[in-house]
């Protein structure tokens, strides 16, 4: 597998790239959302990526983050979503926005993005629901297991992944899990 490839980009061709490695270029299909954050051709970058072989053919996808290959990843296991599909959708939103659509349950940002219908948008909400972590929501995942278990209690509870992560991220850092859901679910309230 090749996780991640440092070059020269010679060619921007959208949503296509190519990158000299060492006298090797390699085309490389990238969201809108990298393309754009890509220098000047004749400079040096370094990106993220996926391999996909299939029988056909062997796609090298890329990405600015990690957070948009893990996204990518997690989106191409869903049925009936392809790697271009996928690629439309984190060209149309970034990963951060479709977690954060995803963990508000939110099928109208979702229908927005071209090719994407309302049995499609239901389908992704509901198999990505548990699946994009809650460090993509808020921008770090819990710092410690006790912090980790008050998350999944209060997403148990029904509140959402983003609640829930703001409100655990408002708690001291030594609490007991149960002390830990009380605070939390008192924050909540008060919101």
């Amino acid at each position: 597998m090749i996780g991640r490839i440092t070059g020269t980009l010679i060619d921007k061709t959208p949503p296509t790239i190519c990158v000299d490695v060492n006298g090797v270029g390699y085309e490389i299909d990238v969201p809108m959302s990298t393309l754009y954050n890509l220098p000047d051709t004749g400079h040096k970058v370094t990106l993220f990526t996926h391999l996909s072989i299939r029988e056909d053919a062997h796609n090298l996808f890329g990405f600015g983050t990690a957070k948009e290959r893990a996204t990518f990843r997690a989106l191409i296991k869903v049925s009936g979503i392809g790697a271009r599909m996928a690629l439309a959708i984190l060209s149309g939103m970034s990963a951060e926005e479709l977690a954060l659509a995803i963990s508000k349950q939110e099928t109208g940002r979702l229908i927005k993005i071209p090719g994407i219908g309302k049995k499609t948008a239901e389908r992704l909400l509901l198999e990505l629901r548990d699946k994009l972590g809650t460090d993509l929501v808020s921008g770090a995942a819990p710092v410690s297991s006790n912090q980790d278990d008050i998350l999944n209690a209060l997403m148990a509870l029904g509140y959402s992944a983003a609640e829930s992560a703001t409100a655990v991220k408002k708690l001291p850092d030594n609490l007991e899990v149960a002390e830990g859901i009380r605070q939390a679910l008192k924050s909540l309230a008060r919101n």
